[in-house]
């Protein structure tokens, strides 16, 4: 089995869903402090003229310390008809902007104030419609007896170990903060995922990179979107230090 683990992001960017297209199982870890001005509760799509904005869910306020799992968000605010709004400028020049929109209220369509519980529907949902298996659990659901924890790479080691997995894969960008002999010593191999991410037409004279999944959708049918997914490498640890 190949096991990934990734903190569950809002309308992640499309790297996200190549590493869950290319796993047997992906587990949301949500058992970590919470960062602020990360991806939990936020990402990126275009303005209406030019350069980038953000959109985002807002979130009741926390303690410092505040675990991932225990966030919740602020229903009081129609965050929802304000996201929107703001995708509204698509309606010009995006070709998919109905089917996205649609994609988009069946990804918000769930009674929680779980931000955790929100981005894991929104995942489930786009992954339907780009017709990809998804084998998905939050980790702080899954009552799972791990071993001694002692930096923080190891939590992909225990929980592969706890899984049986033969193989654990990350994004490239993550590399430094594992420890390959580890992996080894356990029989599991390590890998790395490196996306090309190539740009696609967003109608404008200037591509703006690393937007959220709701950008590239906007421009692209399902079978672009996969082949787009699909345009990556798989290396080992070795290849990935010597590039």
């Amino acid at each position: 089995m190949r096991l990934a683990i990734m903190q569950p992001y809002f309308f992640p960017y499309l790297g996200y869903y190549s590493l869950i297209k290319k796993t047997d199982k992906f587990i949301l870890f949500d058992t970590v402090q919470y960062i602020r001005h990360g991806w939990i509760e936020r990402n990126r799509i275009l303005k209406p003229a030019e350069g980038w904005q953000y959109v985002a869910v807002p979130l009741e306020k926390k303690s410092f310390g505040t675990l991932i799992h225990e966030l919740t968000i602020k229903n009081t605010e129609d965050w929802k008809e304000k996201l929107f709004r703001q995708l509204e400028h698509y309606r010009k020049r995006a070709p998919f902007y109905r089917e996205t929109v649609r994609v988009i209220e069946d990804s918000l369509r769930i009674n929680t104030n779980s931000i955790v519980m929100l981005n894991e529907n929104i995942l489930k949902t786009t992954c339907q419609y780009f017709q990809i298996p998804l084998n998905i659990s939050i980790y702080s659901g899954m009552n799972l007896t791990v071993g001694e924890v002692t930096h923080p790479g190891e939590w992909a080691l225990q929980i592969s170990k706890a899984h049986n997995a033969k193989e654990y894969l990350n994004p490239i960008g993550g590399m430094e903060i594992f420890r390959p002999d580890q992996f080894a010593d356990a029989g599991i191999e390590l890998r790395f995922l490196e996306n090309n991410l190539k740009p696609y037409s967003q109608r404008r004279p200037i591509f703006e990179a690393g937007l959220s999944i709701i950008d590239v959708m906007m421009f692209n049918n399902i079978e672009s979107i996969v082949t787009l997914i699909d345009d990556v490498t798989v290396l080992p640890h070795e290849a990935s230090v010597s590039r």
